[in-house]
């Protein structure tokens, strides 16, 4: 019965948070960039180029790219090429920013991935259109279902990861669309062959669905979404508030092996801590999100885990899929302030903290802390991009990540 509360109240969480704005037409803020640097202005002293062009054209883009060597999910380090594109396809003070991630990455340890994830936004904010879609060679540690699992009672799983998701959202109110999705995720070779004990991933989990040793897994299904969005820019939100509620059908109709259902609600709000509108960044950004299964039969693989949310954003300090369960909660904090009154330079601090449900009870019986604090450098003032170097840490593991883009 708590489970179901929990599922309501979040539900109807965006109708309240709806009730609260008193406009009925969207009012977008179009961010002034005047004195501001980012390291593109710096590039353009540095080496005497062309100054940037000042355009006031609707469809302007801004690219920043980054070649890194960096973490990636699931751990070891990677050659990673991190390309934003930000772009407006309407007027700016009725629609939002759209953004393109493309964050491909491969190391010299049968690792590498193509995701690409993407927001657009048409005109007045019509409509919004959200993709997903990765192809990842992905060996990586799982530690079972639960939270109590030490660290070395792991095994290395192999396998192959094709994602396609798409969805359609459609403006009913200012800030709040309804859409309909379609979700394929297929898992491949699947193995637990290079473990020095002879191990299965059905005998370690104790889970029956997706966990047979070189099998495949193929899930597809549609999807039901509601979105409450007044962020403007997903690339580094300013004070707003973000709700997405996505209930997830597979079906055999639709070509999945097993039939099975799932809810997944993300709860955003980002608060500013001036009294004034120039005072550079500083404000506190919180993220909460509930995520399981509704019935049996979602793969293992599939199943809600630290680090596997749509952006796989969540659990910094924490390695990906270090706690996995039929159900997850998740919270996290963070505090964002400029250090120059350019915006050229700033610095986050954070915390998060995560619960996955145990394979038996399926109570939540730990909580699995961590925190961290981090730098960021302006890389386009446009799109308002920034650099982030973040350092994470939790009990018995620590890491370092650099990307484009906040957390959340």
């Amino acid at each position: 019965m708590n489970k179901f509360l929990l599922i309501a109240l979040c539900c109807f969480a965006p109708l309240l948070l709806k009730a609260q704005t008193p406009t009925d037409t969207l009012n977008v803020v179009d961010i002034d960039t005047t004195g501001k640097t980012d390291l593109l202005d710096i590039g353009t002293r540095l080496f005497k180029l062309k100054p940037r062009p000042k355009t006031k054209e609707k469809k302007q883009f801004y690219f920043s790219i980054l070649p890194i060597s960096s973490s990636v999910p699931g751990g070891s380090k990677a050659l990673v090429t991190s390309t934003t594109a930000g772009f407006y396809l309407g007027p700016r003070k009725t629609t939002y920013l759209s953004s393109v991630t493309f964050a491909p990455y491969f190391n010299l340890k049968g690792r590498y991935g193509l995701p690409i994830h993407s927001s657009i936004w048409l005109k007045d904010n019509g409509y919004n259109i959200q993709g997903d879609t990765r192809f990842l060679v992905y060996p990586q540690y799982t530690w079972g279902l639960g939270g109590g699992q030490s660290e070395q009672d792991r095994i290395l799983v192999n396998f192959n990861y094709v994602r396609f998701y798409q969805s359609v959202y459609k403006r009913i109110d200012p800030s709040f669309y309804v859409g309909l999705g379609y979700n394929l995720d297929y898992y491949f070779s699947i193995n637990t062959n290079n473990n020095p004990t002879p191990i299965t991933l059905a005998q370690f989990t104790g889970y029956k669905y997706g966990t047979t040793d070189g099998n495949n897994s193929f899930s597809s299904g549609l999807t039901l979404n509601f979105l409450y969005d007044t962020r403007q820019n997903s690339i580094n939100p300013i004070p707003g508030i973000y709700a997405n509620l996505i209930y997830r059908i597979n079906s055999h109709v639709v070509g999945s092996d097993n039939n099975a259902q799932s809810l997944y609600v993300d709860f955003r709000k980002y608060v500013s801590l001036n009294k004034s509108d120039d005072g550079g960044k500083n404000l506190i950004a919180f993220w909460t999100y509930y995520w399981t299964t509704l019935t049996q039969g979602t793969p293992y693989l599939g199943l809600p885990g630290i680090g596997n949310d749509p952006y796989q954003r969540s659990g910094r300090g924490i390695e990906q899929n270090r706690y996995r369960g039929e159900n997850l909660i998740y919270f996290e904090t963070e505090y964002r302030k400029d250090i120059t009154h350019n915006g050229l330079l700033g610095f986050v601090v954070f915390a998060n903290a995560n619960t996955a449900s145990e394979v038996n009870t399926h109570r939540f019986a730990y909580i699995n802390p961590a925190a961290g604090a981090g730098l960021r450098i302006k890389f386009n003032k446009k799109s308002d991009t920034n650099i982030c170097l973040d350092y994470g840490f939790s009990k018995g593991y620590n890491d370092l990540v650099i990307g484009l883009g906040e957390a959340f």
